[in-house]
């Protein structure tokens, strides 16, 4: 397999829904950003995240800092698709845009979900050993149900190359 293609060893591991979350909940960057994954559902069609406003991530203003509400949306499209699609397949983030639609204060959530539909759609897209882009949206909340932030992600994915 080509160096692009390549991913790390974590790839080849396939955890449980709940040691995966648990995992990630231990992950520095989270913690220290106040991230915490409450869910991921067994199948991997969901994920919930959440994270509170606190000292290590407020900016200037007394807002959540940007870069901690794009955080707490990066890695979850890539990991529900990978753990969906399984090892055959190589799976990353390409690219992401965020738009800020309101200052984010106190706790804000998100939630990630990927319908087997959506799953079924990258396979056929990738049948023939073609890439495909998908790109997904996520929405940032807070307590009120407002929308703080939205996230579009473009995922790459493509069967991996028979060596």
């Amino acid at each position: 397999m080509s160096q692009k293609l390549k991913q790390g060893f974590m790839r080849n591991v396939m955890l449980r829904a709940g040691s995966l979350r648990l995992l990630m909940n231990l992950w520095p960057p989270f913690i220290g950003a106040g991230i915490h994954v409450e869910h991921i559902a067994p199948g991997y069609t969901e994920a919930r995240v959440r994270m509170r406003m606190g000292l290590l991530n407020r900016n200037y203003m007394g807002t959540h800092f940007g870069g901690s509400l794009y955080a707490m949306t990066d890695p979850f499209f890539a990991l529900l698709i990978m753990h969906q699609l399984g090892r055959r397949y190589v799976v990353w983030d390409k690219a992401s845009a965020i738009d800020y639609k309101l200052p984010g204060r106190g706790t804000v959530h998100a939630t990630f979900r990927i319908t087997p539909a959506q799953v079924e759609a990258i396979r056929q897209a990738t049948a023939g050993g073609d890439k495909h882009e998908p790109v997904f949206s996520v929405d940032v909340l807070n307590r009120q149900g407002e929308v703080v932030a939205t996230v579009d992600k473009t995922i790459y994915v493509r069967l991996k190359p028979v060596s």
